[in-house]
């Protein structure tokens, strides 16, 4: 059963109320009149790798040249560190 705090309560510590609505999936806040809030966490449905991507004047195929030489070159380093 989710945990009530009076309109009161959750305005004086809403720190503590959404921390609590995090942990336990929500809270509910009573107010005047018998009125019943539900306070939960929203989940996010995006992925925290989608990112709002970047201009550049860069051609993909000039992006793939620099990292497979990226890659060739760690290859030499680590077969010179041996």
């Amino acid at each position: 059963m989710p945990i009530t705090y009076t309109f009161t309560e959750a305005r004086q510590n809403l720190t503590t109320v959404l921390a609590q609505a995090e942990k336990d999936g929500e809270v509910r806040i009573t107010h005047r009149g018998g009125k019943v809030f539900v306070l939960k966490l929203e989940k996010s449905h995006r992925s925290p790798l989608d990112v709002k991507g970047v201009f550049t004047e860069i051609t993909r195929d000039e992006i793939i040249d620099s990292l497979r030489e990226s890659r060739e070159q760690g290859i030499t380093d680590r077969r010179n560190s041996y």
